[in-house]
């Protein structure tokens, strides 16, 4: 009994918290980093509560050797908040190791990358946020990109029905 308790509660430490899906539409992602974030109280609260926005102009930055999260929302709740004054779009601290920084400002200031958060997840009872390295998608490729996926989906619904006829 304890032993299934334990695993429940590993459960609720894990899981997805937003998926930034017009990141995969916008970019060519090469390749992704984890990172753990610089977080206040009341935005974990919010977080736990599953209130984020990673909107349009959400990016992240490299400035003197430290990695930030700008643009991203996280609206504080009401009851948590009733004693801070909370800036819901204020600049995040990225934790990333230095030869990940290092990569990573070699990519963006050598080869035109660009950072895009991509996903936020819970971990061991921690924030972690996913950037990804990406390079813009050209108008061309995100029509192919969108027939690539209607082919896929109408192959599926085929075969369903071919295998219920079957």
């Amino acid at each position: 009994m304890a032993k299934a308790k334990a695993k429940d509660t590993e459960k609720e430490g894990r899981g997805t918290i937003a998926l930034n899906k017009r990141a995969r539409h916008e970019y060519h992602i090469d390749q992704r980093f984890e990172c753990g974030m610089a977080l206040q109280g009341w935005e974990l609260k919010s977080l736990r509560a599953g209130r984020i926005n990673f909107g349009e102009g959400c990016y992240a930055i490299i400035e003197h050797g430290e990695v930030f999260l700008v643009g991203a929302q996280i609206p504080p709740l009401i009851s948590a908040s009733t004693h801070v004054v909370a800036n819901d779009r204020r600049t995040r601290k990225l934790l990333l190791h230095r030869e990940e920084i290092d990569r990573l400002v070699g990519a963006v200031e050598r080869k035109g990358y660009t950072l895009v958060p991509t996903a936020m997840y819970w971990k061991n009872n921690k924030v972690k946020c996913e950037i990804g390295l990406a390079k813009g998608k050209q108008d061309h490729d995100k029509r192919a990109a969108d027939k690539e996926r209607e082919w896929a989906v109408d192959k599926q619904r085929v075969m369903r029905s071919h295998n219920r006829l079957g």
